[in-house]
């Protein structure tokens, strides 16, 4: 919660809140609640289902966290599960709930894909209290017998809508049928389509409804661009606009993570692009600082993600680039509004990889968005290479499973042959070998993305039963 977000008139201190979380509280300098909490968590803490609506940054978190922390002891024993759609929300809910207990001592734990299955089975296996974290890793690790849904008795799903949009809805319905000693449902989200509400009809028929006043957005009126573009080359495209960058000019970049913030200001800084990381676990005379020299006109670009940068109103800032596409629609638009204020003009560019696909629809359709599609910037008029080199991105060119298609041109052939021609020449194993598909003139054989490269430049040259192979990537 910032200071920009409308207050009420209640305070924390009207609500005999729990000693830890009260000193939690007041140690962050929070006295009055927002609009959100003083209507969700009274309700909350009664035991009452909440549907809550409220924008992003509205203290959502806070307003089911409360109940859930108080319901909770420190016994080792899961009792409350948060739900989110995304690793990095998940650790943002969890970060926030870790200090709003003070010092209860309850034991948090994030549970989300893309970690080690062997680590974070160990971790839930010694025990904890409450977990955060994506359905498809929960489910997973329920099934494996590291998670027990029965004791949970709090149940929290935040950012519904996106929930729905990506698809989760029958991974949270199973997860539903196993919360056999659920009490409680709080479910959470900036908007609720007639969609959402629906779905949720389906586990939480008799909830309490609390909407914010506060959820009104205005939609700058600024030039806006979005490239496609993998991961790999997000930092040359940003390189071909930083170089047309001119003196004048004031850049702020977002990222998702506060480590993408650091991994970011160092790459840039590799390639001679002088940048200010702007995030979280900074001091807070050191962000000050740093807010304060943008401000000024003596720091030029800043890379921040969206907590960091909520009180950095700067007038000058000339250019927003979203190098990660924000977590939900609200974020964008806070976002682009960083620039084209006080009647300037302004820009602002998107990086969008194939995952980033449905988040940037559903913010166009959201805010009925203007946003050109192109592809990076030319390089300037006598510049003849590019700051940062480009790069072959096999994670844009595979499949959801990693699997890279490769055409031979092999005809005719068995899929067998195909297979060990293929195993053989480039060394792979089985596994790096996915589906293969053999027609009149050509064959397509999936190789895993870390392996692609590898048999590409094995295979090339290769003859089979007398005919060069001329190995080519499909897409």
């Amino acid at each position: 919660m910032s200071s920009s977000n409308a207050l009420s008139t209640v305070r924390f201190s009207d609500w005999d809140l729990s000693d830890n979380i009260q000193d939690a509280i007041a140690a962050k300098g929070w006295d009055f609640v927002t609009p959100i909490q003083a209507e969700a968590i009274p309700l909350a803490r009664a035991g009452t289902d909440i549907v809550g609506q409220a924008r992003t940054g509205s203290g959502k978190t806070v307003a089911f966290g409360i109940p859930i922390i108080e319901n909770a002891e420190p016994i080792g024993e899961t009792q409350a599960l948060v739900l989110c759609p995304t690793r990095e929300l998940a650790t943002q809910v969890c970060e926030e709930l870790q200090w709003l207990q003070g010092d209860k001592g309850l034991k948090f734990v994030t549970v989300y894909g893309g970690t080690d299955l062997e680590k974070q089975a160990k971790v839930l296996d010694a025990g904890c209290d409450v977990i955060v974290g994506t359905p498809g890793r929960v489910i997973d690790m329920t099934k494996r017998g590291h998670i027990n849904l029965e004791t949970i008795t709090r149940f929290a799903l935040d950012e519904a809508d996106r929930m729905l949009d990506m698809g989760f809805f029958p991974d949270i319905l199973w997860c539903l049928e196993r919360l056999t000693n659920r009490e409680q449902t709080l479910l959470f989200s900036a908007t609720f389509p007639q969609e959402v509400l629906e779905a949720a009809n389906e586990f939480i028929s008799d909830a309490e409804h609390v909407m914010s006043d506060d959820l009104d957005v205005e939609v700058p009126e600024i030039d806006q661009y979005m490239i496609r573009i993998g991961r790999a080359n997000k930092l040359w495209a940003l390189g071909r606009i930083m170089i047309h960058l001119s003196e004048d000019d004031q850049v702020l970049i977002f990222t998702n993570t506060k480590r993408m913030v650091d991994l970011l200001v160092e790459r840039l800084e590799r390639h001679r692009f002088t940048a200010t990381g702007l995030h979280g676990d900074m001091a807070q005379n050191k962000r000050e600082r740093i807010i304060e020299d943008f401000r000024d006109g003596k720091t030029r670009v800043v890379v921040a993600t969206d907590v960091a940068a909520r009180g950095l109103d700067v007038d000058g800032v000339t250019m927003v680039v979203n190098y990660d596409i924000p977590n939900d629609s609200e974020s964008y638009v806070h976002r682009i509004g960083r620039t084209g204020r006080m009647g300037r003009k302004g820009q602002a560019w998107s990086f969008v990889a194939g995952e980033d696909g449905p988040n940037m629809t559903k913010i166009i359709s959201t805010w009925n968005m203007a946003i050109k599609e192109v592809d990076a910037p030319e390089l300037p008029e006598g510049v003849d290479r590019d700051p940062v080199r480009k790069q072959k991105d096999w994670g844009e060119s595979a499949d959801v499973f990693g699997m890279v298609p490769i055409r031979l041109a092999i005809g005719g052939a068995s899929k067998l042959a195909v297979h060990n021609f293929v195993a053989s020449e480039a060394r792979l194993t089985d596994l790096a070998i996915g589906q293969i598909l053999v027609g009149e003139t050509s064959a397509t054989v999936e190789i895993h993305r870390q392996k692609a490269q590898h048999a590409l430049d094995a295979l090339k040259g290769k003859s089979f039963e007398g005919t060069k192979v001329n190995a080519q990537l499909t897409r």
